[in-house]
């Protein structure tokens, strides 16, 4: 059974700094596409923030360009988001995806950027 753990998400202050980390249990490296980090905020779509695949290509939406940075350890089933600069507009629900045969989703991490 293939699970993703979230961890990182908190109550920062504009300009403030979070890591966002993700590990999947249960799939081996050789099946994984892409992982990436979603955020939903109140109201809105789940958007795509930033995503790294399996050759290490990344992609990152444009409000996160220059403030954000994807990256990955542990053969590559653990992917972190280095969140700099944070904005209020940032504030959402933040989930690590899995890209494969079948897509996966973590359970969601709150940010709240926030003075």
């Amino acid at each position: 059974q293939v699970q993703l753990v979230e961890s990182g998400g908190g109550l920062v202050q504009p300009g403030g700094s979070l890591r966002l980390s993700c590990t999947a249990s249960g799939i081996s490296s050789f099946n994984i596409d892409a992982m990436g980090w979603y955020r939903q905020a109140p109201g809105k779509q789940r958007e795509l923030v930033a995503q790294i695949t399996s050759d290490g290509s990344t992609y990152y939406a444009d409000p996160v360009k220059g403030r954000f940075t994807i990256s990955r350890a542990d053969a590559k089933r653990t992917v972190y988001l280095q969140m700099n600069s944070l904005k209020p507009e940032d504030t959402a629900v933040y989930y690590c995806s899995l890209q494969g045969r079948v897509d996966y989703w973590g359970q969601g991490t709150q940010v709240t950027v926030s003075s």
